[in-house]
């Protein structure tokens, strides 16, 4: 989608005075001093395109200068979704239903009536109105505090569009061609991990992207799910390299099930939030896309497996950008792939059906309605694939009316443009891929087979042969025109951050029998899947992953730029090993780790995570009779808390909830991250506020609990990538202030980011 610089300097009047709207008085995520919303230039192209429906020019022009309504969802990923739509409808919707700021009643946020499950929402509360009320500023702490811990994604309501068109079930290999900042890539691990008893799904994630900073985005965002499915690289997705994989003992290449074909665009979908595009839209902006999008769409088609499915998608209205580049591709594959009908897939969606008859328009205004007619020297700024199929027969068996054009004054969305296609065979060009023997010899044809079926068979070449023997013929394969065949190979360029090494732990690593002891992990814990982030010296963080990601990083690791991959389990603790085990429990790889842990496991009713989560070191007689026994039967250390939900009470929650903690000689300490406590807290009945001003900033007013009373203690920052417990886990912690001062700094293996927070 188009990705824009946030950095935008505000318009200033004569008097130096900010002009225009205010950020106060805009949507969230508004901000923009007045700009002029007109472009003529705009407006003439898409009246003469008629992509709006006649009668209709004037709501649509009036919907793309309304400020866009925040949108955000409830992640399905954690089993506690339906707890926090449960806390959204019960308690917080229902304090603002009859709330009246300035003498009016405030507008309710509203359920996209189209995305599943009642999980996504949208409202057009505005910064002003939220300060004037403590009920508003109550609920939006509320939001923001649940969108750091990651129950709750920010995110365009358009944009939730195309993970849901791909229809991802556990078992999928998918590829996240352009995925930064990564929202949508969090809806696809969310997808994988939709049966939460499974710790380790078959399917997993590889999300890329081209900007090595934005990666580092992206990795903070999929960190939020703590999912040893993911994996994030940094590629030109137009060249992003084939993969290969062991399947029973031989070498194979790696297709994926699902791809998501995001692509770089120009954007003018997005005019509701990105308010400069109204100033710096011109037809231009597509022709210059056009191609590299073309070539993305190519390159994910090649690794896509025969019988899978892949999303294009833009937030751009251009059929320069989205039904040329859907003909072209489907041009170009002679009937191996199908535009599939996705009208049933989500009820409630409005959408307009793609178009199959435009024309191009220069920024000068000049109009060519076939490549016949545009002048030589515009060449290189316009090519034949930018045009609508000229045999008439081949345009209609494409069927480019199953694409889906959202429009914003529809929904009050904004603009977008998705279309959903299906492998049916191998690609042309992948089936009659020659072998080059040396420079001067000739081309001999190899079999009609894909590369996977010749992989399969084992002959004579081997599975790198074949990848490097599919580069080399895609590279010759090109016709000078560009309308025929694959786009050329690009060598990879490694550049950006150097990463630490992913080294997997050996079957006889010492570093793993006084853990398996320890925690009496069952027999069948992956040991193998584990790894660290050295060669040399102790290791610090062990993280997981799983067993098909463990495959691909062993037979790739020349082949492509890691950035991050897996979720932390374990982290070394330096005066553990006089308890017995050098490393104590993680808390973001608690789910993942817990269903093989057979010891040190305490189980908690609803007060006793209470007193946990909101006193810094309570004794252990502060635990109920129950979970006060157990405790006392178990030596120092790393423990696990277990709250499991009773049906018989309906009150509480009814998720499981599992906590990483310490037992100390005389007292007890959950290990959690404060937007995780806040989270746990919220979800025990246990109210949550701070108020936005505090006279006193050195004394902050303590919590209050539901029933008005003071919380003994804050909840306390143990966050568990620089926490070390000291000596028997019961010296003093420190009380970090509740107010944010807007940054986040988020440390990714070896590499300090500070990235700016987004309040919602």
């Amino acid at each position: 989608m188009g990705k824009r610089n946030r950095n935008r300097q505000k318009n200033q009047d004569r008097n130096g005075k900010a002009g225009g709207r205010s950020r106060d008085d805009a949507g969230w995520g508004a901000g923009y001093a007045e700009i002029v919303k007109e472009n003529k230039l705009f407006e003439q192209y898409y009246q003469e395109l008629k992509i709006v429906p006649e009668g209709e020019w004037e709501q649509f022009m009036d919907a793309m200068r309304e400020p866009l309504p925040a949108t955000i969802r409830i992640t399905g990923y954690k089993s506690h979704a339906n707890e926090i739509l449960h806390c959204l409808k019960e308690k917080y919707f229902k304090e603002l239903q009859d709330l009246e700021v300035d003498g009016q009643k405030i507008e309710m946020p509203q359920a996209l009536s189209w995305y599943p499950d009642d999980l996504a929402w949208h409202t057009n509360l505005s910064r002003k109105i939220l300060r004037k009320s403590p009920l508003l500023e109550k609920f939006h702490q509320f939001l923001v505090s649940e969108t750091e811990s990651g129950n709750i994604s920010r995110q365009e309501a358009v944009s939730m569009i195309p993970p849901l068109l791909l229809k991802i079930e556990p078992h999928h290999k998918i590829l996240d061609m352009c995925a930064a900042p990564g929202s949508k890539t969090a809806q696809l691990i969310e997808m994988l991990h939709a049966d939460m008893d499974v710790p380790f799904p078959e399917g997993f994630v590889i999300a890329n992207d081209v900007d090595n900073k934005r990666c580092y985005l992206l990795v903070h965002q999929a960190k939020r799910l703590n999912s040893p499915c993911i994996m994030v690289v940094n590629h030109d997705a137009s060249s992003i390299p084939r993969l290969q994989i062991d399947c029973d003992g031989k070498k194979d290449i790696l297709f994926y099930d699902r791809i998501l074909c995001d692509v770089p665009c120009s954007g003018d979908g997005t005019m509701r939030k990105n308010i400069d595009v109204w100033k710096k839209w011109t037809t231009n902006n597509s022709l210059h896309l056009h191609g590299l999008q073309l070539r993305i769409a190519i390159r994910g088609v090649e690794q896509l497996a025969v019988g899978g499915r892949m999303v294009y998608s833009t937030c751009s209205l251009n059929p320069v950008e989205d039904e040329a580049v859907i003909a072209s591709l489907l041009e170009k594959c002679e009937g191996a792939l199908e535009l599939i009908d996705a009208s049933n897939d989500l009820p409630g969606l409005k959408w307009m059906p793609g178009i199959t008859s435009w024309k191009l328009m220069t920024k000068g205004g000049e109009w060519y309605t076939d490549w016949s007619e545009v002048p030589e020297s515009r060449h290189t700024q316009i090519r034949p694939t930018m045009f609508p199929p000229k045999d008439l027969e081949k345009l209609k068996e494409m069927k480019l009316e199953r694409c889906m054009r959202i429009l914003p004054h529809h929904q009050n969305t904004g603009g977008f443009f998705v279309a959903v296609l299906m492998k049916k065979a191998p690609m042309p060009w992948n089936r009659r891929y020659p072998k080059l023997r040396n420079k001067g010899a000739e081309a001999v044809a190899a079999s009609e087979e894909t590369p996977a079926e010749t992989a399969d068979e084992g002959g004579d070449a081997t599975a790198e042969d074949k990848l490097k023997d599919l580069e080399d013929s895609q590279e010759s394969s090109v016709k000078k025109d560009g309308v025929c065949g694959p786009p050329p190979s690009k060598k990879m360029k490694l550049f950006g951050f150097k990463e630490d090494p992913f080294v997997f732990i050996t079957e006889d690593d010492p570093v793993f029998p006084p853990i398996q002891k320890f925690y009496n992990l069952s027999c069948t814990f992956p040991k193998l899947n584990l790894l660290t982030r050295t060669h040399e010296g102790k290791k610090r963080n062990l993280y997981m992953v799983s067993k098909e990601l463990r495959n691909v990083l062993l037979n790739n690791s020349e082949r492509m730029k890691v950035i991050n991959t897996g979720v932390k389990v374990l982290s070394r603790n330096n005066d553990g090993e006089e308890f017995g085990c050098a490393f104590r429990l993680a808390q973001e790889g608690i789910y993942t780790l817990f269903p093989y842990i057979n010891a040190r496991i305490i189980n908690v009713g609803v007060e006793d995570i209470k007193v946990l989560l909101t006193q810094e070191n309570p004794f252990l007689s502060k635990l109920c009779d129950e979970a006060h026994a157990q405790a006392k039967q178990i030596a120092m250390g790393s423990i696990v808390l277990r709250y499991t939900p009773d049906p018989e009470k309906p009150d509480s929650p009814q998720c499981p909830i599992v906590l990483c903690g310490w037992r100390g000689k005389t007292s007890i300490r959950a290990f959690v991250p404060k937007n995780e406590r806040f989270h746990y807290l919220r979800m025990l009945g246990v109210e949550v506020f701070r108020e936005r001003k505090r006279e006193d900033s050195v004394a902050p007013k303590a919590e209050k609990g539901d029933n008005g009373e003071e919380l003994s203690g804050q909840p306390t920052v143990q966050d568990s990538e620089e926490m070390e417990a000291e000596g028997d886990g019961e010296s003093e912690s420190t009380v970090e202030p509740l107010v944010s001062d807007g940054k986040e700094a988020d440390k990714i293996e070896g590499t300090e980011k500070v990235l700016a927070a987004e309040p919602l």
